[in-house]
């Protein structure tokens, strides 16, 4: 918990509690389904919850904005952002439906009013949001025809709308496989810890609405 107070210290008191909570929780259910695994679980806070809020380093949703989290597993990288954005509607789906229940079960815990989970296939979905964020759940160019005609035309936050994604490794290659432009952001430059050095989050700005 103190390495999210080390990088987000303007937490309120709010938020801290619901942070402190969140390591039990998981470690709760996770003894009933397997949603993260248990060496990981020794680093929680750092290789999920941090990795998640990486997204909040690189842009601050403003109040009223809609994002779209397509493949959430257990609720990375929505639920932490949830917490830090009380004020901006997240919307996690995933296919698999026990880690769905996980989801809920958790926003309903911490009181997450601003979190909805649903098992379902990302492509089936027919509302807009203003962002789609994902974490590593297949290659771009994948990923890429499931979003389609999902964003709001009106932009409102410091960027367009569009994709942010964390992502590891060499992500030019595969971002490379769609003719799209994309911006991408060291998680190494916020975060000082080893296993940031190849973590990013590259931003595609939704061009198809223009």
């Amino acid at each position: 918990m103190d390495i999210i107070l080390k990088y987000f210290p303007n937490l309120t008191e709010d938020q801290k509690e619901k942070f402190s909570r969140l390591k039990p929780l998981y470690e709760e259910w996770n003894e009933k389904i397997n949603v993260i695994s248990r060496k990981d679980m020794e680093h929680f806070y750092e290789r999920h919850v941090l990795h998640s809020l990486g997204i909040a380093k690189v842009m601050e949703f403003q109040p009223g904005t809609k994002v779209l989290d397509i493949g959430t597993g257990g609720g990375f990288p929505g639920i932490p952002l949830a917490i830090l954005f009380p004020d901006t509607h997240f919307h996690l789906v995933d296919s698999i439906g026990k880690k769905i229940t996980v989801v809920k079960e958790v926003a309903k815990a911490l009181k997450l009013s601003n979190v909805e989970a649903q098992q379902v296939r990302a492509e089936e979905l027919v509302r807009k949001y203003d962002f789609v964020i994902s974490r590593a759940v297949t290659r771009f160019a994948n990923f890429y025809p499931w979003v389609k005609g999902k964003f709001k035309k009106e932009d409102f936050n410091e960027f367009p709308n569009g994709i942010l994604l964390l992502k590891g490794g060499d992500v030019d290659e595969e971002m490379e496989e769609r003719q799209v432009s994309y911006v991408t952001y060291h998680l190494d430059d916020y975060f000082k810890e080893e296993f940031f050095d190849t973590k990013k989050v590259v931003f595609v700005p939704w061009e198809g609405k223009r």
